[in-house]
């Protein structure tokens, strides 16, 4: 297999490309008839406001601060949008365009999408000419370099981990401090950078969509401080940064839009307004009075605040609704007893009321119950299959009588970690726990601290309630990540948050990602997902869309599907720069 040819290489890359794009169109054309009938969904693949003008204030209004800014630990969805659109550039990244061609890859920094060598042991990517940072010096192959190799440090956690799965020799490393480096990744000059991969990748060009392929002048790191300020190579750079209040970015002077044909960078500048309350928020978009005219959320529409949308023709259609591609779970720490054993975990699995989850979701309308782990679009026909038949209310029966041969007939207890977003859906899944008698207690925590928490493998809770995006169309980018147990983390633990270390499930994945027809390896993907939830590690509980309004001034916007329905900051901005509240 390793000895594949360059043309035979191209081939399966192409291959690859295309199921990843025909799964996301099967996804749309699956749901059609029901996208058609949902009143959330009519602006779905389409983008709302016409045209931006170039100028104005565009607001942002959030409930949290970020997650991570710093590019090599920037692995949240929300936060990848809107660093990679606004703050820095990656080799590639994903065209910003509503729909399935949000999927399609273009160059960024890169000249083109790389070119493979060496079995696909071997990538190589050439920088453009005139690439500038925010004071003018030329972004160079080394600087790429440095972040994929800071991006190992142990003071930096919590981001995309593909360079330590993929790239050669690089067991152990723990970044450039002192100065070691990476001999795997190579700069022969200023425009070239090389990566020498452990094993063939033909989907090495979707990695270097994530922000660990960004570019970080060694000289500006700060370590953990740099994620206050993280060095400008996109169309904007931080003015000011107040941790929980704002973040105010203006224009970076030296992008020039000749080197990129992503964004558009219409608003002269961008304020986000942090720590507002989640229903403040959805009534201040509503009535988009003065200032919030030009703005935009965050976070996603409350259930709540859903009938006050929808029974306003004109608010209506100010609505994106694209679904997050991302499936939700409760996940259970199978390292600790009681969820080490499987039999418990069966019994979450059945007692689970997935109608429930929906509703406190926010309804069928934005939400459908998950019926197995990887979503719908990376399945044949773009559907998720019900692998295991439970019904969606749950079997308490089969529940109680599970827990009864695991040796707990009077039930146990324990907690789940929630989102202070989530906790209607923490709710959600203490009653329907409860009904098997399993005692639930619900610990809620701020988002932007929300994945520091569980990441700490610990003192974390024996039940967490989150979900995983496929970094791109691929079943390698989603199970992997989630149930691999060789890449768990003691801190900043990411993805695996049930703990899982199964021999035969991480041998299976290994033969998988080692398969050359693109069509095998995806369909082994999807028997390899059935053969997990067997096992029970998690039990999915809902696909999620992501309702977001927008002000009655804003234009060019859509969600962009690759970045799990956010609204993509590339190409948003004013339909009037002079009507912003200012």
């Amino acid at each position: 297999m390793n000895k594949r040819t360059c043309t035979t290489l191209a081939t399966a890359l192409v291959a690859t490309l295309t199921l990843g794009v025909t799964a996301c169109s099967g996804g749309k054309e699956a749901g059609g008839d029901r996208g058609r009938k949902n009143p959330v969904t009519a602006n779905n693949g389409a983008t709302v406001g016409g045209t931006p003008r170039k100028g104005g204030t565009l607001t942002v209004l959030s409930n949290q601060d970020f997650t991570h800014l710093d590019p090599a630990r920037n692995w949240v969805m929300g936060d990848m949008d809107f660093g990679t659109r606004l703050l820095y550039r990656t080799l590639v990244t994903y065209k910003a365009a509503p729909g399935a061609q949000g999927g399609d890859l273009v160059p960024d920094l890169a000249m083109d999408l790389g070119t493979p060598s060496n079995g696909a042991k071997t990538w190589t990517f050439r920088l453009k000419q005139g690439l500038k940072y925010e004071d003018g010096t030329p972004i160079t192959a080394r600087d790429v370099k440095y972040n994929v190799e800071r991006s190992f440090s142990p003071d930096l956690p919590g981001g995309p981990d593909y360079a330590a799965r993929y790239l050669a020799g690089a067991e152990g490393y723990q970044g450039p401090a002192g100065g070691k480096h990476l001999d795997s990744v190579k700069t022969p000059d200023d425009h070239t950078i090389v990566f020498e991969l452990r094993k063939p990748f033909a989907e090495f060009p979707y990695a270097t969509v994530l922000p660990t392929f960004a570019p970080v002048p060694r000289a500006k790191d700060e370590g953990p401080r740099y994620d206050n300020r993280p060095f400008s190579s996109g169309p904007y750079k931080i003015e000011s940064y107040a941790r929980d209040k704002q973040l105010v970015l203006v224009r970076n002077t030296h992008w020039d839009a000749g080197t990129d044909t992503v964004r558009k960078a219409y608003p002269d500048r961008i304020v986000v307004t942090m720590g507002l309350k989640a229903n403040q928020i959805d009534d201040r978009l509503i009535a988009s009075a003065g200032v919030d005219a030009s703005a935009v959320p965050w976070g996603k529409l409350r259930p709540e605040s859903t009938p006050k949308v929808l029974t306003k023709a004109d608010v209506k259609a100010r609505l994106l609704a694209e679904s997050t591609n991302c499936t939700e779970m409760v996940q259970m720490h199978t390292g600790r007893s009681p969820f080490d054993d499987v039999k418990v975990r069966r019994a979450v699995q059945y007692a689970l009321d997935r109608e429930a989850l929906v509703t406190a979701s926010g309804g069928p309308a934005l939400n459908d119950a998950a019926t197995a782990l990887m979503p719908g679009s990376l399945f044949e026909g773009g559907k998720q299959p019900d692998t295991l038949g439970i019904p969606l209310t749950g079997d308490v029966a089969k529940a109680k009588q599970l827990l009864k041969e695991a040796g707990k007939p009077d039930g146990l207890s324990t907690s789940i970690t929630v989102s202070n977003g989530d906790k209607a859906v923490g709710e959600a899944i203490q009653q329907s726990l409860g009904r098997a008698g399993i005692e639930v207690t619900i610990e809620t925590v701020d988002p932007s601290a929300f994945y520091d928490t569980i990441g700490d493998t610990k003192n974390r809770t024996d039940l967490v309630y989150t979900g995983w995006c496929p970094d791109y169309p691929s079943g390698s980018t989603f199970l992997p990540f989630v149930f691999d147990g060789r890449y768990i983390k003691e801190k900043g633990n990411s993805g695996n948050h049930s703990l899982f270390r199964d021999r035969a499930t991480m041998k299976r994945m290994d033969e998988i990602a080692a398969m050359a027809d693109a069509a095998r390896a995806n369909k082994a993907w999807q028997a390899l997902d059935g053969e997990i939830l067997a096992k029970a590690p998690t039990a999915p509980a809902v696909i999620e869309r992501m309702p977001l309004l927008l002000g009655t001034n804003i234009a060019g916007a859509f969600g962009h599907t690759s970045f799990g329905g956010q609204i993509d900051y590339a190409t948003v901005g004013l339909k009037d720069p002079t009507k912003n509240g200012n």
